[in-house]
């Protein structure tokens, strides 16, 4: 059974940071690319970063290239994002989320606010 936790959000003032971290179970990890997706409130899921499953190929939402930074450790079965210079439209709850055949799978997210 795939199972992605994440964790690490929480309430930051603008221009803060936050590291969030997503713990893979259930499938190869290594073997998989992987993606963070945020839904704001009222606004459906929205694409925010993705890496390929060696790490070599990274992609950013244009409105956070320069501010986060996706990474991933296999040996951990661990996904990352960095994010720095948060700004208030940067809140949501972000999941970390795999394509296994026909379908994406997500945790249960973690509520990032940013707000002073």
């Amino acid at each position: 059974e795939v199972q992605l936790v994440e964790s690490g959000g929480g309430l930051v003032q603008p221009g803060g940071s936050l590291r969030l971290s997503c713990a893979a179970s259930g499938f190869t990890f290594g073997n998989y690319g992987m993606k963070w997706v945020r839904q704001a409130p009222g606004k459906g899921p929205e694409w925010v970063s993705a890496i390929n499953s060696s790490g070599g190929s990274i992609y950013y939402k244009d409105s956070v290239k320069g501010r986060f930074t996706i990474s991933r450790d296999n040996t951990k079965n661990t996904l990352y994002l960095q994010m720095n210079s948060l700004k208030p439209e940067d809140t949501a709850v972000y999941y970390c989320a795999v394509d296994v055949g026909a379908q994406q799978m997500r945790g249960q997210g973690t509520q990032v606010t940013v707000s002073s």
